[in-house]
């Protein structure tokens, strides 16, 4: 073969032109065995972005096609930069530390790169106000620490800790994703994305210069890119929306010329020709001064470097450079770096443009090519493989391309923490959790697992921790939920079935029932979050009768667990329950009772009876109000409170479990309670 087996083909995608440079590194030095540069038929591309992808991708495969012809051999790959139209930069610092003393490979300086552009990723997205996803498309580090000490090469040293101070740069995806459109037009896979002010100042400030304050500006047709260098790093990137088209535009109106015609006097104004001839639209031939012409463009040329100077002078932290190389065809143009130096207030000697002095160690086996300032980026954006080709790899991730920094051991999860898929739908997923208290302590019940991510490599179902390379095809459908959390009121370990209790010698099962937030509720009741739940272990006797259908009046005594009880009395597992009837006379001889107890003496208790006796033999109607309506109690000499319910309508069997509350004027009282005229009766059930 006439070259080695593996050539780096690069292309510079610019606003004007397209320049595409095949060659190969040999040692220190670059060989370009062969290259091309193609003008673009129409302004497909403004400020340094892609306007009409199908005429880029047009220009870009004619330049593949010239490209092959020269070397012999198909080009599949290439190796692209982006302009900085819209450039974001983030500066971070990143830290690693082992859990023991470590010597520090490759891997732990790719992992700890990754660290700190993860984390400018972060940054870029926290301060986003826009709807623009921003991509990644290079980084520079700045700084490396051994230790909390500045190393400028960590690896073979021992280490605790190691840090890294990087800037990272990040464009619109949109941006990203046009130029891999318009190259995927040529039938050609990225192999390495970079930023031009990235590929320029490899090849225009070696790494000895950089432990200058040198500025670096790349002068294009839509934009002037800025990378600046301080204590032997890159120190900042920049750029402003202001290059040579500008010029070319101000020529085209003043002469009424189109703009290829005024981009050709323009690159006139650097020759030494006194006269420039055109033609205008009209037909006329037309001969101007180069002086002339030069007073034409000369304020356009002070505003453009002005904003240059500027934006240096901000970049650099409010002061201005030692020095600044020129690259690029913009800064060609006649008094572009006297303008410069004078608003950065330097010596012209100190603002140079940079070509052949920078080219030295490129080898061009095309010997009709001379080495100059045009020609910075493109070598650069070759070279630029070298240094970040163990460092990337390209795959497609869910339809999207995304660029990795490869440790040789990267997996899928790799990939999707990278593009910030969300780690919780990489593995099956509960349903919520159920939280709820029963008898006063908290407990929590777990949802069901979901069905895990379904993962896909290259179209096979594949594990999440399965090796991955350069151009997979990855596919993550997002694991899902399983069912929330549920549990019904017999499932809760304190529910024990039922309740034994003896009614009249008979052994009575009664179900256990519970409450919940203060209402009673089924078995079968399904908890809600926070759930209150007392799991009662107790009947009242009004319960337990209730429960057996069993209606009593006031002639009826009970006795639980052989003791006079009333209907509100607790009856527990294994308590007993009997009743019997009492007679008319032991009903009046009760009444006596009772009012013995209310605390009048024995004399005024035999007043009482006698007057009672008397009453007797009389019928009649008493008057009093149940739950603030008016009743009247008829057919008898005497009331007690149990008679009201034959003169209400309130169902003593729809209980429902729950307890009735009976009041006489206010207080608590009980069935066998004597009524008087205008008392006041409230009954209701307890909710």
């Amino acid at each position: 073969m006439k070259y080695p087996q593996h050539l780096v083909f690069g292309l510079d995608i610019g606003t004007r032109s397209i320049v595409g440079t095949v060659g190969y590194k040999e040692r220190d030095k670059f060989n370009v065995v062969a290259q091309y540069v193609k003008e673009h038929d129409t302004r497909a591309m403004m400020d340094g972005q892609i306007h009409d992808i199908s005429k880029v991708g047009d220009t870009i495969t004619f330049v593949k096609q010239k490209l092959e012809e020269q070397i012999g051999r198909e080009l599949t790959e290439v190796c692209i930069a982006a302009a900085g139209r819209v450039l974001r930069t983030v500066t971070v610092t990143a830290h690693y530390e082992f859990a023991e003393e470590t010597i520090v490979t490759p891997e732990h300086i790719y992992s700890l790169d990754l660290l700190g552009v993860e984390k400018a990723h972060d940054e870029i997205n926290a301060n986003n106000e826009t709807d623009i996803n921003f991509y990644c498309v290079g980084y520079t580090v700045v700084k490396y620490y051994l230790n909390n000490y500045i190393m400028s090469n960590l690896e073979n040293h021992k280490a605790n800790k190691i840090s890294a101070e990087l800037i990272a740069t990040f464009l619109p995806e949109e941006v990203v994703s046009g130029l891999n459109t318009a190259v995927g037009m040529a039938d050609l896979e990225v192999a390495n994305l970079t930023l031009e002010p990235i590929a320029a100042i490899n090849v225009a400030i070696p790494q000895m210069y950089r432990m200058l304050n040198i500025a670096l500006v790349d002068v294009g047709a839509g934009t002037s890119d800025i990378s600046i260098t301080k204590d032997g790093s890159i120190i900042a990137y920049g750029m402003i929306p202001h290059a040579g088209d500008e010029l070319t535009e101000l020529i085209a109106k003043n002469c009424l010329i189109d703009f290829k015609s005024a981009e050709k006097i323009k690159f006139n104004l650097s020759s030494k020709k006194k006269i420039i001839t055109y033609k205008d639209i009209i037909g006329n031939s037309i001969k101007m001064p180069h002086s002339e012409l030069q007073e034409l463009v000369n304020p356009m040329i002070e505003n453009i470097t002005q904003e240059i100077a500027k934006k240096i002078i901000e970049l650099n932290g409010g002061k201005s450079v030692s020095a600044v190389f020129v690259v690029g065809g913009g800064g060609k143009i006649k008094g572009f770096v006297e303008s410069l130096s004078k608003y950065l207030n330097l010596p012209k000697e100190r603002v140079a443009l940079r070509g052949e002095e920078v080219l030295g160690d490129i080898n061009f086996f095309q010997k009709e090519i001379k080495k100059d300032p045009l020609l910075v980026t493109p070598i650069g954006i070759c070279l630029n493989f070298y240094d970040q080709k163990n460092n990337f790899i390209f795959v497609n991730f869910n339809g999207e391309r995304v660029k990795l920094y490869n440790n040789n051991r990267l997996t899928i999860v790799d990939v999707a923490i990278q593009t910030g898929f969300p780690n919780e739908e990489l593995f099956p997923r509960r349903g919520k959790e159920l939280n709820y208290k029963i008898n006063g302590k908290s407990r929590m019940v777990r949802g069901e697992l979901g069905e895990a991510a379904i993962v896909t490599l290259n179209g096979l179902p594949v594990g999440i921790n399965t090796l991955i390379e350069a151009n997979d095809k990855i596919k993550i459908m997002g694991s899902t939920f399983g069912e929330d959390a549920k549990i019904t009121i017999d499932k809760i370990p304190e529910f024990s079935n039922t309740i034994d209790i003896l009614v009249e010698d008979k052994k009575i099962k009664c179900p256990q029932y519970a409450e919940v937030n203060g209402q009673i509720v089924s078995n079968y009741y399904s908890l809600q979050n926070n759930d209150e739940v007392v799991m009662r272990n107790y009947y009242t006797v009004a319960q337990i009768l209730e429960f057996m259908d069993v209606e009593i009046d006031f002639n009826t005594e009970i006795f639980v667990n052989n003791k006079p009880a009333d209907l509100d009395e607790k009856v527990y597992e294994n308590f007993t329950i009997n009743w019997t009837f009492k007679s008319s006379e032991s009903y009046e001889k009760e009444n006596v009772n009772e009012a013995v107890q209310s605390g009048q003496n024995h004399e005024e208790n035999e007043v009482w009876k006698e007057d009672k006796l008397e009453q007797n033999e009389e019928i009649v109607n008493l008057n009093i109000t149940v739950n603030k309506k008016a009743v009247t109690l008829k057919g008898k000499n005497k009331y007690v409170f149990v008679d009201i319910f034959d003169w209400i309508d309130f169902d003593l069997r729809n209980s429902k479990g729950r307890e009735i509350v009976t009041l006489l004027n206010g207080e608590k009282t009980k069935y066998t309670q004597e009524l008087h005229a205008a008392d006041r009766v409230e009954i209701y059930w307890k909710e």
